[in-house]
């Protein structure tokens, strides 16, 4: 959008984790900015003083984020409200931090275990889920022996199975939500 510019791609003006994206990792989307299609947040955004991201707003959450986090696009919006708030309260660096961090686990999860029909499945999960239990998962599959003589398809569907399982007992779906 022109003259709107974002320095932080990792959590966007309206808090998407943008680095998590799939549209992202393919190289379709470098994030929010010159490049990308109109946006009424980032319009909103120039019309008031270009803050970097909407919490920053005296006026926020305005009607803009009325249903906001209801459907998904490329990207899960599940959280989207939430990690906002996380971002306000322990700051942008930690938060980046953070996003950077998942952006390994999810590099690694892509590399290692995707078969080919596994990127947004991770890419869901990894925005999704906690740090920790991703790590649990990949440290157990690490030093099993039975694991390691698995095909590629069938170590996917293990830790595919695994991340299902444990968003399913925090009841979270691992699928994006279209209208």
């Amino acid at each position: 959008m022109k003259g709107f510019v974002r320095n932080n791609q990792y959590l966007s003006l309206c808090g998407l984790n943008c680095k998590l994206c799939p549209m992202n990792l393919a190289g379709y989307c470098s994030g929010c900015g010159v490049d990308n299609q109109s946006c009424k947040i980032a319009k909103c955004s120039i019309e008031h003083e270009k803050i970097e991201y909407c919490f920053q707003c005296g006026s926020f959450p305005c009607d803009k984020y009325a249903h906001i986090d209801d459907f998904d696009s490329f990207i899960t919006h599940q959280n989207q409200m939430n990690d906002m708030g996380k971002a306000q309260q322990i700051g942008i660096p930690a938060y980046n931090a953070e996003q950077e961090e998942k952006r390994k686990i999810l590099d690694f999860l892509l590399a290692s275990y995707n078969d080919g029909r596994r990127k947004n499945l991770f890419c869901i999960a990894v925005n999704l889920l906690e740090i920790g239990e991703i790590e649990n998962i990949l440290q157990a599959v690490k030093s099993d022996k039975e694991f390691q003589g698995l095909s590629k398809k069938e170590q996917a569907s293990i830790i595919a199975k695994q991340l299902q399982d444990i968003a399913a007992n925090k009841g979270i779906v691992l699928k994006l939500r279209k209208k």
